[in-house]
């Protein structure tokens, strides 16, 4: 399994770069046009990601567009705004406080893009917000992504064949999975892009990515798998309670979801995520373990599927003082 991005390492060294080509660009300008924003760096990638949340901007501004006087619907009006973004498109106009965060989200973007397509993806499918994707916010989005793009674009064309307008996220995810086991999705390498950052700001990859620990955060004892522990009196262990961290939901990369749904799950998302949710819902470690062990006793447990699924589950409980 793939180490895990680190967020932090990625927004530090999205900053370094974005205010570095910044500061190159508005040296000599006070304000940045779209065509100037297409060529900003020598990574495509990410001027196309500037543009894509420039265009998002507008998608959410003109969908605010409501009134009890108004049909902001009819076909002609739309039509009107459809002409009406494609000549606000062509004057663009930046100052450099509000493209440097901009430009600084499209280089995350863009290494998400290139180092864990799949995480790439779930941030694109979650943040089309709501638990539903429309799906033509999906394929608008999509057309500014220029890197590991296929199986996004072949979601969007089952969808479309399936002639949907919104699906919800767990049926994406579910869909998406049987696309990459469906054409063998393999992640383009990441070498040239990896020096074509390095040209501005020198890229160390495995900076990037989370350290190894244990299974459990630095401090924090593993809890012995003892078999006073799998059962449902055991609510805890002498000398120690346990409370809640944050949800195993909130944690999992999509990786993790395609391993765990594939491997532990037969496949299916839906059970994948009733197991999820009621493993968030259990009050302690005692009532995880015996509940993996009633519902899942036929799982290896010396396969690293297995191994990192349960500790996911540890981190979900903290032990804290008696």
């Amino acid at each position: 399994m793939d180490d895990k991005i680190s967020q932090k390492a990625i927004e530090q060294y999205s900053e370094a770069y974005a205010f570095k080509i910044v500061s190159a660009f508005f040296d000599s300008k006070e304000r940045i046009t779209g065509p100037e924003i297409m060529t900003l760096c020598d990574i495509k990638q990410v001027n196309l990601f500037v543009l894509r949340e420039l265009m998002r901007v507008w998608r959410v501004e003109s969908q605010n567009l409501k009134s009890p006087y108004f049909n902001y619907q009819a076909k002609e009006v739309t039509e009107a705004m459809h002409h009406f973004q494609n000549t606000l498109s062509n004057h663009i106009s930046v100052s450099r406080t509000d493209l440097l965060p901009l430009l600084k989200n499209a280089v995350s973007q863009a290494l998400y893009a290139v180092l864990s397509p799949y995480d790439f993806y779930s941030n694109t499918l979650d943040r089309q917000g709501q638990g539903y994707i429309n799906i033509s916010d999906l394929r608008s989005d999509i057309k500014y992504l220029k890197i590991n793009q296929a199986p996004l674009e072949k979601l969007v064309q089952k969808l479309e064949e399936k002639k949907l307008t919104r699906i919800s996220g767990n049926e994406a995810f579910a869909l998406l999975d049987s696309i990459l086991e469906e054409v063998n999705f393999t992640p383009e390498d990441i070498e040239s892009h990896v020096e074509q950052f390095s040209k501005v700001v020198p890229l160390e990859v495995g900076k990037l990515y989370e350290p190894k620990v244990n299974s459990l955060p630095k401090g924090i004892t593993p809890v012995e798998r003892k078999p006073e522990l799998v059962g449902a009196s055991a609510t805890k262990p002498a000398g120690n309670h346990y409370q809640k961290a944050s949800p195993i939901k909130n944690s999992l990369t999509i990786n993790q979801k395609f391993m765990f749904t594939k491997i532990l799950f037969n496949g299916d998302f839906e059970i994948f995520s009733q197991a999820i949710e009621r493993l968030d819902a259990l009050n302690n470690l005692g009532q995880a373990l015996d509940y993996l062990e009633t519902h899942y006793k036929e799982w290896d447990k010396e396969s690293e599927e297995y191994q990192e699924f349960l500790s996911l589950v540890e981190r979900r409980f903290v032990i804290g003082s008696q």
